[in-house]
Order: structure tokens, then sequence, then C-alpha cells
């Protein structure tokens, strides 16, 4: 049996409170419903021939123009004018840090283990997120789906970076 030398994390969901929360919390603080934005994003996906979410993710659209996409859709859908600017600050007003997950992470630092963070996330949203945990101190590799072009689960792509 081989000893384990690494650890790798997620941010979202992990290293936080569960992203459903955020949803739900960030949706009712905004008015639309959850099923409202999901049918929203479906049917820009569908138009678009790609997944808003996932263009977002990988950086190849700004959060502006994410929101405004899916403004767009839920003001034709509901027949009055629908603004989801700042619906970005709503959802991370909602996530909270996993402080004994994080401090276990440090722990496992400690004890010499290589730490690397693995998260799907929005460009624009690295201050706000890495503000929320010590990246630096912990983390010896962290891997920004917006900064290296692909997301999980995505099979490998060029830009990712490939195990050894």
């Amino acid at each position: 049996m081989s000893r384990i030398e690494a650890v790798i994390t997620d941010f979202g969901g992990v290293l936080t409170s569960p992203l459903l929360d955020s949803f739900v919390g960030a949706t009712r603080a905004s008015g639309i419903s959850l099923e409202e934005l999901g049918k929203a994003m479906a049917a820009v996906g569908e138009r678009d021939g790609v997944n808003p979410l996932v263009e977002l993710e990988t950086g190849r659209i700004t959060e502006t123009a994410f929101f405004a996409r899916l403004s767009d859709q839920l003001s034709s859908e509901r027949g009055e004018r629908v603004d989801l600017d700042g619906f970005g600050e709503l959802w991370f007003g909602q996530l909270e840090p996993n402080q004994a997950l994080i401090a276990y992470m440090r722990e496992l630092r400690e004890r010499g283990y290589k730490m690397a963070i693995c998260t799907n996330n929005v460009r624009e949203w690295e201050a706000r997120w890495r503000a929320m945990v010590p990246v630096d101190e912990i983390f010896d590799v962290v891997v920004d789906s917006a900064f290296v072009g692909t997301r999980k689960p995505e099979p490998s792509s060029s830009s990712a970076p490939r195990p050894r």
C-alpha cells in the first residue's frame, strides 16, 4: 500500500458552508426563486449552445456578462425587467468558512503533507474566496478553473495540470 503524501481539497461546499445554502439565501434576497434561476440558466445554455456557468467558471465570460444573460432571460420569462447586478455579493454573503476543516488542513500541512486546492470558481471572485481561507499559508498548489480554463469534472484538457 502506498503512503499518502498529498491532500487535495475543494473550496466551495468543503472549506465553506454548503453551496446550496448560499444559492437559497441569495435567491430569497434577490426575489428570484432557485427554480427560476435554474430554468433561466438552462434556457440560456440551450439558446447559446453552451452552459453559461461553465463559461463563467472557465473564464470565457465575465461575471458581468453571465449575470446580464441571466437577467435578460429572467426578464423575458417574467415579462418585467430583472436585474441580477449584485447577485454575486448576495451569494458570497451567505457563504461561511468551515473553520474546523480549515484548521484540519492547516494541521495536515504542519504534519508535512503537500496541500492543494482545486476549485471551480469565478475570476472576479478570486479576492473574495481567498480572503475566506488562508490559501497561501496552507496550500502549495492552487488550481482555479477560471484561470486554467477547465473545470472539474471535465476530462483533462491541454491547459489542465496533469498528474505525475
